[in-house]
């Protein structure tokens, strides 16, 4: 039980339901790392917004000197649009029944979309009137989407129609190499990083000198010393981070930003267990393999500075939709009661955040995003 003189006691007094609480101190510090290693290595630093979506976020982000954003939709180009960011990037195979929404941003903002395919080139060439950006996305070895970068015939036939169009101005080639979310460690991690973009720097010898290479995941972003060949980094989930990005090596359990407070609600102190308001549809259902065995969120301690480290026999061990079943040690089972609350730091904050749709910080401030209205105070 905490202390309900101080502050973070007097926070949770005000909750009723599972909370995303937000370090502000260290998601402010996640960003001005990556921002400072971007200025190293003279890249251009287009953070995606996806993981937070959130207009105060983006502010920090803004007092970090950033002018250009990426985000995963065209409705969340919208929502930033509207805040005043004027150069943005959708970072997703464009989805041509949304027409209307391209026509109507181009209006406003310089964007660029995500073009992998002639036939998508050619339904927006022929119902676009103003000039848009376009990256094509390039498979290097994840398989997920974009043009497999050994395909040169299909990857030449785009960029030709790219050249002969006055709507569809070619910005360069992006990958995700999400595969370096499947290996351990700065060395492990900086290979496939390497061989990502030595084959991006393979298609685009066939072509042009003139042509951007963008790179966009947050292992590499993070862990990579050589980033030669890349102009533009794209990373999205540092700002928070989580316990994927810890157990990879990317960051420490201080680095990650985000806690889910979720109230107890039932007790089992025969099996060392609490039901926590806390399922599903708060966390998702992201799991990650752990000595533990499969869990799906880690226990903090909650205090007046955030949270602790957690304890490796304390963790979330399986989620329904409302439900989360935690383990708890036999100490943690006696000193917990109906109604306390637990922090759990998430498996995949991005997924968490957005399921959420809002955050409070350590110092009591609601801050919403795209969700939600604009943010005020308790």
């Amino acid at each position: 039980m905490l202390n309900f003189a101080t502050q973070t006691a007097r926070i949770l007094m005000k909750l009723r339901e599972p909370s995303l609480l937000l370090d502000e101190s260290k998601c402010r510090k996640n960003i001005a790392t990556l921002v400072s290693k971007a200025k190293q290595h003279q890249l251009d630093f287009q953070p995606h917004f996806k993981t937070h979506q959130s207009n105060l976020v983006g502010e920090w982000y803004r007092e970090e000197g950033i002018r250009a954003i990426t985000v995963s939709s065209l409705q969340m180009a919208q929502y930033f649009a509207e805040d005043g960011w004027e150069e943005i990037t959708v970072a997703f195979p464009i989805n041509v029944l949304l027409l209307d929404i391209i026509k109507e941003l181009s209006k406003r903002v310089q964007l660029n979309i995500y073009v992998n395919s002639l036939d998508a080139a050619r339904y927006l060439e022929s119902k676009l009137q103003q000039e848009v950006g376009v990256f094509t996305e390039l498979d290097t070895g994840y398989h997920r989407s974009g043009i497999p970068y050994q395909n040169q015939e299909e990857i030449a036939a785009l960029l030709d129609f790219f050249h002969k169009s006055s709507i569809l101005r070619f910005q360069g080639f992006y990958t995700h190499a999400g595969h370096t979310y499947h290996v351990q460690g700065k060395e492990a991690v900086s290979r496939v990083h390497r061989e990502t973009v030595d084959r991006l720097c393979e298609v685009k010898a066939r072509f042009s000198d003139d042509i951007k290479i963008a790179i966009g995941d947050t292992p590499a972003c993070s862990l990579a010393d050589d980033f030669s060949g890349v102009d533009i980094i794209r990373p999205g989930n540092f700002v928070f981070y989580d316990l994927v990005q810890q157990q990879i090596g990317v960051c420490s359990y201080d680095d990650i930003a985000v806690c889910v407070a979720c109230p107890v609600v039932e007790k089992r102190p025969e099996r060392n267990e609490v039901i926590i308001h806390g399922g599903a549809v708060h966390f998702s259902k992201d799991v990650l393999e752990d000595p533990a065995g499969k869990i799906f969120g880690k226990v903090v301690s909650l205090h007046d500075q955030g949270w602790n480290a957690p304890t490796t026999a304390s963790y979330l061990a399986s989620v329904s939709q409302e439900h989360g079943l935690v383990k708890l040690n036999s100490q943690q089972i006696e000193q917990i009661g109906i109604g306390d609350w637990l922090g759990i730091l998430p498996v995949h904050s991005c997924l968490t955040a957005n399921l959420m749709r809002s955050y409070v910080s350590l110092s009591g401030q609601r801050i919403d995003t795209m969700h939600t209205s604009n943010y005020s105070y308790f």
